[in-house]
């Protein structure tokens, strides 16, 4: 990549205590898919405040290649630190994925032709037709059709899977979205290890500002992670819907601005 040239695609992957999944070479993968691309790219791997090594391993993976930058912020949970990579990120086109590539990289080229028909927004989704997830478990799933609902009702209409992990924007809705948000907007100190709705905001406010949101059906594989309480996880991010709601009716969320990217 040219020094100081736009790449056409910013990857960025958020971490917290993630040796697990470095030792399954989830990174590697990544980084294997991206070296083969006619398309300029860079990868961002910002990391959660983590304790068990995972910024180590991560700086020495990024020895690899040049395009690879590692981002250290405090733990102040996911939001936070997707935002910290999607607003360090250069690229026209800028994806979020989870470490645990349980929707792998690959999986982009799906997204990305609808870049070329007007849309600011394309996230992937496990719920509508096309999707294919895999062994996962039932309540789980249940779990999200009706937080979805829920969603549905309060915040998005109309999109049916707000928490698919895999979301593609142009530079300028990243640089007016992320600086947008409230409720995730922070960068408070944590304990533990909560994911929250930010997503959910996110896609809100891409409603509010005009933004077109496109929803492509990905492939996506359940990995097991002891992070997530399912009645306590649930409760918050409920909890943080209404707070969005709050956010809105009390005129917290700023108008659309234009950015220039």
């Amino acid at each position: 990549m040219i020094k100081n040239m736009q790449p056409f695609l910013s990857v960025v992957i958020p971490s917290f205590n993630e040796k697990r999944n470095l030792s399954r070479g989830v990174l590697d993968q990544v980084l294997e898919y991206l070296e083969q691309q006619k398309y300029s790219w860079e990868l961002l791997l910002s990391d959660d405040g983590s304790t068990d090594g995972t910024i180590t391993e991560l700086q020495k993976f990024a020895t690899r290649n040049k395009n690879i930058r590692v981002i250290q912020n405090i733990h102040a949970g996911k939001a936070p630190t997707v935002k910290s990579g999607m607003l360090a990120a250069k690229g026209q086109w800028r994806l979020f994925a989870d470490f645990d590539q349980s929707s792998p990289l690959r999986e982009v080229e799906k997204l990305l032709p609808w870049t070329e028909q007007g849309y600011d927004v394309v996230i992937g989704s496990r719920e509508i037709a096309g999707a294919l997830r895999d062994k996962e478990p039932f309540h789980r799933h249940m779990m999200g059709k009706v937080f979805n609902v829920v969603v549905q009702a309060l915040a998005v209409p109309g999109i049916h899977d707000t928490q698919c992990g895999f979301k593609l924007l142009s530079g300028a809705a990243t640089e007016v979205l992320f600086n947008q948000l409230v409720v995730y907007g922070g960068q408070e100190q944590r304990k533990d290890a909560f994911t929250g709705a930010f997503d959910v905001e996110l896609l809100y406010l891409a409603l509010k500002n005009g933004f077109r949101i496109k929803e492509v059906p990905v492939f996506w594989a359940y990995n097991e992670t002891v992070r997530v309480s399912p009645l306590k996880d649930s409760f918050r991010m409920f909890r943080d819907i209404l707070r969005i709601r709050l956010a809105s009716l009390s005129g917290k969320y700023a108008k659309k601005e234009t950015a220039q990217v």
